[in-house]
């Protein structure tokens, strides 16, 4: 009985030393630029995705223009 009461004892005592908090981080170094993202897989994707919005964007902006001038003419 006794080796199992040292057993217990030993992984209570391990697993205590494992469940500390984790230091506070330095504030200077929080303050610090987070470091840039990593690259994935579906990066060429997103950017595609983004340059596509950007072209709706100016698509619309044209629109709007062409819009403006035709109500400025009469044309309705």
């Amino acid at each position: 009985m006794k080796p199992l009461h040292c057993a217990l004892l030993a992984l209570t005592l391990a697993l205590g030393a494992c469940s500390r908090k984790a230091a506070e981080p330095d504030p200077a170094q929080a303050a610090a630029a987070p470091p840039p993202p990593q690259k994935t897989v579906i990066d060429t994707q997103l950017k595609a995705l983004q340059r596509a919005k950007d072209v709706q964007k100016t698509v619309d902006q044209q629109k709007a223009e062409l819009e403006k001038q035709m109500k400025e003419q009469g044309g309705g």
